[in-house]
């Protein structure tokens, strides 16, 4: 009898594993897929439910909450998903890290939830690629070629979190940054003082520690007012 239960259960497994891996489907799941279709329905389904009702989001922490929802007076343009509160900083701060329901949605808990889990599903989605190509024996170039606007996406909503301390600035504090950084470096080195020769390279004109200016401040700070 145990043996049958046993026999039976295999039976079962190795159908749904068949049924998982075929390629027959019209849409391939594949093991990736199984980690992949939960973690984007729960971004998607997150994401849609706060941009219609969320509640503001303390997002300086400073108690002046900001509100992004459509339900709390903002349109299809203006309306947002206020990242995380820089009072959470870099915290995992999963919904029962909070004393309640409103707390986390006062700390902008649902932007950490969308984002990690948008990660992992898109990831996911490039490893689905991958596993679709190996058993159709082909070369996967397909999954390569995804990776970039995967690495982009990291690069924006996981890692440059990482590096200023928190999610606050969200997406706009990416570009923001990014357009400021480059706007005051160009602006720095079309004011670089000359130090060296034509025949020189202008690196040579600075030493390690040196107390000089190497660029003329007041000329960059007023082209960056500018």
């Amino acid at each position: 009898m145990g043996e049958e239960r046993e026999r039976e259960s295999t039976s079962l497994w190795g159908r749904f594993c068949n049924w998982i891996t075929s390629t027959e489907n019209r849409l391939y799941i594949g093991w990736f897929g199984v980690l992949m279709i939960p973690t984007l329905l729960t971004a998607t389904s997150v994401f849609i439910i706060a941009f219609i009702a969320a509640p503001p989001v303390d997002i300086d922490g400073i108690r002046e909450p900001v509100s992004g929802s459509l339900l709390y007076g903002n349109n299809i343009i203006s309306g947002a998903i206020i990242p995380t509160s820089t009072a959470i900083g870099l915290h995992f701060y999963p919904i029962w890290e909070a004393a309640s329901v409103d707390e986390w949605l006062y700390n902008g808990g649902p932007y950490e939830l969308i984002v990690l889990h948008f990660l992992l599903g898109v990831a996911c989605y490039m490893g689905r690629e991958w596993e679709l190509s190996f058993r159709l024996g082909m070369r996967p170039w397909i999954a390569v070629a995804y990776s970039a606007p995967v690495a982009a996406a990291t690069a924006v909503f996981l890692i440059y979190p990482i590096g200023q301390g928190s999610f606050f600035d969200g997406v706009a504090g990416v570009f923001g940054g990014s357009l400021f950084s480059a706007m005051h470096g160009s602006l720095v080195t079309s004011s670089l003082i000359g130090e060296t020769t034509e025949n020189e390279s202008a690196n040579e004109g600075y030493r390690f520690g040196q107390e000089e200016e190497t660029y003329i401040i007041v000329a960059a700070h007023v082209n960056d007012e500018i």
